[in-house]
């Protein structure tokens, strides 16, 4: 299992609309050796690492 980039209520920016939301839960999908993040603005679906990024003030 690898070591998680955000933790659950991290404020983090999405990559592609660069909309800022807060991580509610994190789940590892082991089958893809890699965390899905469900966030406060869309909690129906999930982000994978790769899709967020640290916010930076």
């Amino acid at each position: 299992m690898s070591e998680k980039i955000f933790s659950n209520g991290e404020v983090v920016n999405i990559r592609v609309s660069n909309e800022l939301v807060t991580i509610l839960k994190s789940h590892y999908v082991k089958n893809m050796k890699r965390y899905s993040y469900t966030v406060d603005k869309y909690p129906s679906t999930f982000f994978f690492e790769e899709e967020l990024k640290k916010h930076e003030l």
